[in-house]
């Protein structure tokens, strides 16, 4: 958690720290997650879960020192895939990157981003069917998760990026019930995090 705290502090102090000078731009980005469910001391095995992300996104940067603050506000979905079934979840997503530029040239720069990401679970597929025996997840209603990622600016309007989203927080915990079997024996009581790579684009107007 202070980690976390520390995150966040880092970014909002590095928000109210740009100039008023500083270049804001909105614009729209969207993409792809990788997602994949890491069970907490579990030998329990995920498969990879493809999503997507799309919404809003605004951008303020100091020229010439080229360091700034982004955010957005996006549709995302991800998952996981667990012994046959598929999970997954449909929330908001809101990650606030600081974030450092490197011109290459007028028309070219390449970025680094660090900072937190905070995901609200607006609807989930909380329904696993194990050995032929119906059981629920316990989904959080919220996530916060670590985001790092790089990319590049192109023709001052287009990014493209990949960023890793690492979890501090768990995604869902297996319900203890009367669910019987081998696989819901070998779930009960469990939690995982999901951990998430994104392939991103976005165009700034």
């Amino acid at each position: 958690m202070r980690k976390i705290i520390g995150v966040f502090m880092v970014v909002v102090a590095a928000a109210i720290a740009v100039p008023a000078q500083a270049q804001i731009k909105f614009g729209v980005k969207g993409g792809l997650n990788l997602a994949k469910a890491d069970f907490d001391k579990s030998d329990v095995k995920a498969s990879n879960f493809t999503g997507f992300f799309i919404g809003p996104m605004v951008e303020a940067t100091i020229p010439i020192v080229g360091l700034g603050v982004d955010g957005s506000l996006l549709f995302s979905q991800k998952g996981t895939k667990l012994i046959g079934e598929t999970l997954k979840q449909q929330g908001l997503e809101v990650p606030i990157n600081l974030k450092y530029s490197i011109g290459l040239g007028s028309l070219a720069s390449v970025y680094l981003a660090a900072g937190p990401s905070f995901f609200f679970n607006l609807k989930s597929d909380d329904d696993l069917t194990l050995d032929g025996v119906k059981g629920k997840l316990n989904y959080e209603n919220a996530e916060i998760a670590l985001n790092l990622g790089a990319g590049v600016k192109l023709l001052k309007h287009l990014q493209v990026g990949v960023n890793y989203n690492m979890p501090f927080t768990d995604s869902t915990k297996i319900k203890e019930g009367d669910y019987t079997g081998v696989a819901w024996n070998a779930l009960k009581g469990k939690s995982f995090k999901t951990k998430v790579w994104q392939v991103s684009v976005a165009y700034m107007f």
